[in-house]
Parts: structure tokens; C-alpha cells; sequence
């Protein structure tokens, strides 16, 4: 089933560019695999919008699949300003949406007033969670550093030169700076097995807890600008978070013509961005599809809503993503060693804070 805008619309996949603010996109094409339920799941997407081929798109695909597996009808908004986060949230509120999800810290204070004044509507908000918690809402958290320092282990062991760099779209705090956190943390990981070695990692310190920013989730050439920075010091890996700014690895790869890689976010960027996928390295994944799918089942069944839901390595909550075309380039070691990381951390043995610092 469809949960269509403004007297209705044909079923659709999310478009290759999104809607104008207020308008609504219904998906997916092909029919749930079960009945339809009168259950509205709606979703607010943050300014970086629904094709940012990462954060917002996957968010997306959870709505998706709640169709597919719940029968739950879906509809997203997207918000071109911080302006729009009251609106399209309050726009749902009066289309009798039975839980809204707010993608990202940024609709966090738009959630919270929301929420407290709508105690009856459920909520779900990607990447926060409220202390003291709000009982209509369940907060996604992530840790995605534990995921990324399986890819700073590998990169560093990829990496011809043993400098890296890393930047993030807007510096706030977990959301962005734990891929960041986790990748430095990997590289350090990676030398202190490895005698000889001593990767430097530009953009981000993990300790001062500063480094690079574009100030912007959606600007492609901002990465780009950050990233010819750090290839001019001579890195060749590149990690952007933030969605489409992450692009910008890419295009300084191709624009410099060096031998290089890049790393995906949030989903498998030789998937999402094909056309830069032979400069894909590996993914940090951080698969809020499928904690956007729990939370709307928790909601269709009535449960309660958990104050904090987090994924992590130990619920496959995140993880690395696939090498692909660098497989070959990988080593039967490292793959070996990353599969003892993941033991290590899920255990407790092995803490990505304390390779925050170079030992």
C-alpha cells in the first residue's frame, strides 16, 4: 500500500533527484509481500535529501522494507533548509502519520517539540537519542567506530604512501566524527602490527577532537576541495563523511590521476555510486535500514519505544563493507586479522578509544 500526498500519485522508487519541499515521493513499485495494515510510516529527510546515495537513501530503504515485510504505507519528506524540519514534521502530524522518522541529529530539536506535544504519535530519530528519554520515541545510535577502524586497518595496509585523510560534512560530534574517530584509530592499529610502518593520517584528531570539515552534507566540490588538499600532501585514501560530500575522494582521485581509493559510508558505495566504484576501497557500514525497520515493527506491534537502540558489530548493526575490485589487493592476513578485530571488539579485548593516539 501507498501512503500518497495531495490526493495521490503512481507508485515510484526514490527519484534520481528528489521532490521540492512538501511534495512526496511513494514507493516501492512492486506490491508488499503481505497484506496492507492501516499503519502510516512517514519520514523526514535532513538537508542533505533523499538521493545522497548514503544516509537519507538507506533511511529510506528501512520505510521500504517495513512496507515489504509490515504492509505498513510509507511517504517521505524532504527539507531543503533547517526551516522545513517543523514543517514537514508538523505537515504529518495533520496527515494522522502513526510514527514519523526524523533522519539525523540536526531534526533533533524539531523531534523533541514535536514529540513532548504530541505524546499519542510515535517517533524514531536516526543518530540521537534524549537524555532524559521521551517515551513516544526511539533513538538509533550507531557505532560506527568500531566498523571503521576495520576499515582504517585495512586501508592502512592498502596504502602505497601511509597517508591518509578524512573529513566530515558538519562537526556534530558522534554522528560524523566516530567514522573519523575509528578510521585514525584503525591506522594506528594497523602500525603497531606492523613494525616499520607509520601511517599519518590528515584531517581529524581524534584526541583534540578537531580537523577538516565542508560545513555542508550535500556539496561534492567541498570534498573535492578538501580532498586535493590531502592528496597534495600526498595521502592516497580518503574517507568524506557526510553523504555526497564523500564523492568529492573520488573526483580528486580522477582529477589528480593518482593511484587511489576511497571509502564509502553508511552503505556499500560500489552499489550506491557505481560511477566511481572502481575507486572504491571498502565501506564503513552503518545500516540504518535495518534499525529503521526494528523501530517501525516495535511501533506496528505496539511495543514500547527503547529509549536507545544501538547497532554494533555484535547485532551486525554495522561492519565493513566488501574490498570488490580490490580484493585481489587485500591479503589473506589482514582479512585474517580484521576477522580478529571483530572477535576482539565485540569482546571487549580490543577498545577503539585506546588507538585514538599513536603508540
Amino acid at each position: 500500500m501507498v501512503f500518497a500526498a495531495c490526493g495521490g500519485g503512481t507508485a515510484s522508487t526514490a527519484p534520481t533527484s528528489g521532490p521540492p519541499t512538501g511534495a512526496a515521493t511513494q514507493a516501492p513499485s512492486s506490491a508488499p509481500s503481505v497484506a496492507g495494515i492501516d499503519f502510516k510510516a512517514c519520514m523526514v529527510t535532513d538537508t542533505a535529501g533523499i538521493n545522497d546515495k548514503s544516509f537519507n537513501t538507506n533511511a529510506w530503504k528501512g520505510l521500504q522494507d517495513a512496507q515489504a515485510k509490515l504492509g505498513v504505507q510509507i511517504k517521505y519528506l524532504e527539507s531543503r533548509a533547517d526551516a522545513d524540519y517543523d514543517k514537514n514534521i508538523n505537515q504529518f502530524l495533520s496527515e494522522g502519520c502513526d510514527i514519523i522518522v526524523a533522519t539525523g541529529f540536526l531534526l533533533g530539536d524539531a523531534t523533541k517539540k514535536a514529540a513532548l506535544a504530541n505524546p499519542k504519535t510515535r517517533f524514531t530519530i536516526v543518530d540521537f537519542a534524549y537524555t532524559p528519554a521521551i517515551p513516544n520515541v526511539e533513538g538509533l545510535v550507531y557505532t560506527t567506530n568500531q566498523a571503521a577502524m576495520l576499515v582504517g586497518y585495512a586501508s592502512a595496509s592498502w596504502s602505497k604512501t601511509h597517508v591518509m585523510g578524512t573529513f566530515g560534512g558538519k562537526n556534530i560530534g558522534g554522528p560524523v566524527t566516530d567514522f573519523m574517530d575509528g578510521f585514525v584509530a584503525g591506522a594506528h592499529y594497523f602500525d603497531s602490527k606492523h613494525s616499520g610502518t607509520k601511517t599519518n593520517v590528515l584531517g581529524w584528531d581524534p584526541v583534540k577532537k578537531t580537523g577538516s570539515f565542508t560545513g555542508n552534507f550535500s556539496s561534492i566540490e567541498d570534498g573535492k576541495t578538501l580532498a586535493l588538499g590531502f592528496i597534495d600532501e600526498n595521502a592516497d585514501v580518503c574517507l568524506g563523511v557526510g553523504g555526497l560530500i564523500g564523492k568529492g575522494c573520488m573526483t580528486a582521485i580522477q582529477e589528480k590521476g593518482i593511484t587511489g581509493a576511497g571509502i564509502g559510508v553508511d552503505v556499500d558505495w560500489y552499489l550506491s555510486v557505481p560511477d566511481v566504484k572502481s575507486l572504491v576501497l571498502t565501506s564503513v557500514l552503518k545500516k540504518i535500514d535495518v534499525s529503521v525497520t526494528a523501530a517501525i515493527e516495535h511501533a506496528v506491534k505496539g511495543e514500547p519505544a527503547l529509549p536507545v537502540y544501538v547497532s554494533d558489530l555484535s547485532n551486525n548493526g554495522v561492519d565493513i563493507g566488501p574490498f570488490h575490485d580490490f580484493d585481489s589487493q587485500i591479503s589473506a592476513e589482514v582479512k585474517a586479522d580484521i576477522e580478529t578485530m571483530k572477535a576482539d571488539i565485540k569482546s571487549g579485548a580490543l577498545k577503539v578509544a585506546d588507538w585514538f593516539a599513536a603508540k
